[in-house]
């Protein structure tokens, strides 16, 4: 049985940040995630002048639940849709100018749901280029509250900013949410909200926030859930089996319920109070699976989709268009390439194994996407000569990955 420590979960770290800064008092977040996303959001709290304390297994940060410390700022978001989203938000309740960039791939994904949510909040918020995309400029003065209407069925992520937003406003927040995907991290966010001192309720479609601000604490990060879904799968196709501990009932985060996809398909699955344990049986049956709520978990299924008995299909899965790269089509082209015949559709991909060519070793195209890199590499342990047009993307969410996959290979006897 392989034993594998799973970093801190990126979505988690990323909200305890915002939260910690929003605080008053000190807070300290044990074990988070250290990725270029991670560092990229304790960083822009830095320009926004907040202090962030960082030892190798515990980031201290003093809040300021006034606001940044400084007047104005100029924030680089790197590659991380969490600091392209949290921190304008978090900037606009306090008082100063503060612009906001972001690397290509970042610049073009869309921001245009929560910026229209802010404006109609009275936030002076302006877009240099192209409306609905980095770079943009919040001209803050802190953020009077009301009712607001929201669309969050591309990303979860602008209900969250909105949420963690409503305690530092001063009359509070009453959200109605229109669609929403990924609903399971709305779950994360309000959990951590209360664990900071605020209050969230829900009425149908909308969210209500009084304006409590937030306590500091000392808040420890649990194992990222969607990282931990390239070492169950690992179990799964190989027929071995791996234990994440600190992973298990009770859990925040929904990413964890990939392992009852890998159940379904023939795993053998124990999910306990310290951890998860998935064992590969020899079988893996095909299915139809809807992965709205856990779509970050999708290319991981697509990868292991070739090695089913069946057709795997993947549904509801449209917002995975816009993350870091389209995934949907990112995975097909990938399969295609190791002879795997797939079809997509607006929200769906369907994976057919044996109906094309043999599965053979090809150059994987990452389009600079971690997941899609973490993803094929469980293919590589059935698939000899699969390599990566950018193996080191993975610095997003997992520096180390490499190393501690080809560890579980060695384990793993692949």
């Amino acid at each position: 049985m392989a034993l594998v420590d799973i970093p801190g979960s990126k979505s988690i770290t990323a909200r305890a940040l915002f939260l910690a800064a929003a605080a008053d008092g000190v807070t300290t977040l044990v074990r988070p995630l250290r990725s270029d996303d991670t560092e990229g959001f304790a960083e822009g709290l830095v320009r926004l002048g907040h202090r962030v304390g960082r030892t190798p297994d515990a980031w201290q940060v003093d809040g300021r639940p006034q606001g940044p410390a400084v007047p104005e700022a100029d924030v680089y978001c790197r590659d991380g849709a969490t600091t392209a989203r949290f921190l304008p938000t978090l900037a606009a309740a306090g008082h100063g100018t503060y612009r906001f960039d972001a690397s290509a791939q970042m610049r073009r994904r869309p921001l245009l749901p929560l910026t229209r949510a802010l404006r109609d909040l009275g936030v002076d918020l302006r877009h240099e280029e192209a409306e609905g995309h980095h770079p943009l400029t919040v001209r803050a003065a802190g953020v009077e509250g009301g009712k607001v209407t929201l669309d969050a069925g591309q990303s979860s992520q602008y209900l969250t900013a909105l949420l963690l937003l409503g305690p530092l406003t001063r009359e509070g927040l009453r959200i109605e949410v229109t669609d929403l995907v990924s609903a399971p991290y709305v779950e994360i966010t309000i959990a951590m909200m209360r664990a900071f001192g605020a209050e969230v309720t829900r009425e149908g479609n909308t969210f209500v926030v009084p304006p409590t601000g937030y306590r500091a604490t000392t808040y420890p990060i649990e194992p990222d859930a969607s990282t931990a879904s390239y070492f169950f799968a690992a179990a799964a196709v190989t027929g071995g089996e791996v234990t994440v501990p600190g992973l298990g009932e009770g859990a925040l985060q929904g990413d964890l319920g990939f392992v009852d996809v890998l159940r379904r398909m023939g795993a053998r699955v124990s999910v306990r109070p310290d951890g998860t344990t998935v064992a590969g049986t020899g079988e893996l049956r095909g299915l139809t699976v809807n992965m709205r709520d856990i779509s970050d978990t999708m290319p991981t299924l697509a990868a292991i989709a070739p090695f089913a008995s069946g057709p795997v299909r993947i549904e509801d899965v449209a917002n995975t268009r816009v993350k870091e790269c389209d995934r949907l089509e990112a995975c097909a082209e990938n399969l295609r390439r190791l002879g795997v015949e797939v079809a997509t559709g607006p929200d769906w991909i369907e994976i057919r194994p044996g109906a094309g060519a043999p599965v053979a070793g090809a150059e994987i195209k990452s389009y600079g996407d971690h997941r899609i890199v973490m993803s094929f590499a469980v293919t590589g342990l059935r698939v000899p000569g699969i390599s990566f047009d950018d193996p080191g993307c993975v610095r997003k969410t997992f520096p180390d990955f490499h190393q501690v996959f080809e560890g579980l290979r060695q384990v793993l006897g692949t």
